[in-house]
């Protein structure tokens, strides 16, 4: 591989017939036992569906056209690390053990020193590779992927879209770290970090990230998304956006009404005058419903408020509806608007409470895939660990739709992995030079029943080692 030497690894390619020879006059390198968990399981589905190829077919390969690894198992096993919740580099190589995924691949990497505890791949060997990638070019290519390949092959049409930011924090005192940013976060800590903003297109009973974008975390909300916004590719007419108190924009608004045919539902800040004219309002008419979902909460309905939240051209904004939620027990109130003129107050209500489906995201994504456990400081390095996470997770949002699937629905993929006993298959993994082939516990024992006694002892001697 010209100009990323993996030291101590080698690319072996299935050569079933080859190895069976080999076998048969007593020679092999090294021997493995198939083991297979869920993430395995993962994996060989996403091959089966043909995502796997949408990720190389997307993902340019800059590299020399000598490379002995091939690039798409180089993405499929870093994908396949960050399922097993595992963020080094050095987990990257071993990632997949399962016969049935390895056959599929038709590749494999084995360790050419016998020593596992040396690491298998050097980080310096990755990170010249990813040098070759910015990191704009890595976070474009997961949107590439969803957006032009797995969504169309699957048939993926979301029709309401959920837009959110999370901060990823990084140790305050390294200054190290490329582009980060300190200020005070959200929660009035002095901080360090990142920002990662997510579109989760909704789909049935589950969603996918389909766009993202990053910036420093003291970068605002709106300026970082601002852009994706207005030229997403995901957006179709008639769509809905939802989106919090960060996104609040006048123009925006009126934009994606007007100009891509979205309607958006937004929950107003109290210090707005739509805010307070909707609240003095529905108290002054005093026409309260019960709250569709919530029995301590009541809800009233309200409709004409654009002209109290206008842009610098009024003419060309558009109208606004509103629900004025009271919370009878602390006597506040809440106000979500929408530009879909068409819906109740109940409709509002119940099209909003979607919304914390990406706080569950970001929520899985930090807590157990370990979105913030950096390994660098450089910024294209972080990208490819942050786009290789989401693919992780998206492989299993998808998975959660297949029948196979259905049973992990709404569960964490890290918690079940952490309870989930892997599985020794009654399969070995034979390696010789650059070769390895799949075996049976039975085909093996045919093989060598049918072998002299000389190839036999060649054989146990070989096992002993």
């Amino acid at each position: 591989m010209k100009g990323v030497t993996f030291l101590i690894i080698k690319i072996c390619k299935q050569n079933q017939k080859a190895i069976i020879n080999n076998l048969y006059n007593g020679k092999f390198d090294n021997v493995a036992v198939s083991t297979s968990n869920l993430a395995d399981d993962i994996i060989l589905s996403m091959h089966d569906m043909g995502i796997l190829n949408c990720l190389t077919d997307s993902i340019k390969d800059k590299r020399a056209d000598n490379t002995t690894i091939p690039f798409d198992l180089v993405l499929t096993l870093s994908v396949a690390a960050k399922m097993k919740t595992k963020t080094s580099v050095t987990d990257i190589p071993f990632a997949i053990t399962d016969h049935k995924v390895l056959a599929k691949l038709g590749y494999n990497i084995v360790d050419t020193t016998g020593n596992l505890k040396s690491g298998l791949m050097r980080e310096s060997s990755l990170r010249f590779l990813l040098d070759k990638y910015s990191s704009d070019e890595l976070f474009s290519a997961y949107n590439d992927t969803l957006q032009n390949y797995i969504m169309p092959k699957l048939d993926i049409i979301p029709n309401i879209h959920v837009l959110d930011c999370t901060e990823i924090s990084v140790n305050l005192k390294n200054e190290n770290y490329e582009k980060s940013a300190v200020c005070v976060n959200k929660y009035g800590d002095v901080d360090r970090g990142y920002k990662l903003a997510t579109l989760r297109g909704l789909t049935d009973d589950n969603g996918v990230i389909e766009e993202i974008c990053f910036g420093s975390l003291n970068t605002h909300d709106f300026k970082l998304c601002k852009d994706m916004l207005c030229n997403t590719k995901v957006f179709e007419s008639g769509d809905i956006l939802i989106y919090d108190r960060g996104f609040i924009d006048r123009d925006i608004t009126n934009f994606l009404k007007t100009e891509r045919g979205v309607d958006t539902y937004i929950p107003l800040r109290s210090n707005m005058d739509t805010y307070q004219m909707a609240v003095s309002t529905a108290i002054l008419e005093n026409k309260w419903e019960p709250h569709p979902t919530r029995n301590k909460q009541k809800i009233a309905f309200m409709s004409g408020l654009e002209h109290f939240w206008e842009s610098d051209n009024p003419e060309n904004d558009v109208p606004l509806n509103a629900v004025v939620v009271w919370h009878t027990e602390t006597n506040a109130y809440s106000v979500f608007i929408t530009t879909d003129t068409t819906v109740s107050a109940k409709q509002i209500i119940k099209t909003y409470e979607l919304r914390p489906e990406i706080e569950e995201d970001y929520r899985q994504l930090k807590d157990f895939w370990k979105l913030q456990d950096f390994k660098s400081t450089k910024l294209n390095m972080i990208a490819f660990h942050i786009i290789t996470i989401l693919f992780g997770y998206l492989f299993f949002q998808l998975y959660t739709l297949t029948p196979q699937g259905k049973q992990y629905a709404h569960k964490c993929l890290p918690v079940i992995l952490k309870n989930y006993q892997p599985k020794t298959m009654p399969y070995l993994i034979f390696y010789v030079g650059n070769e390895f082939g799949i075996l049976s516990i039975i085909e093996f024992a045919e093989i060598y029943s049918s072998c002299t006694d000389l190839i036999q002892k060649k054989l146990n001697c070989a096992f002993k080692a």
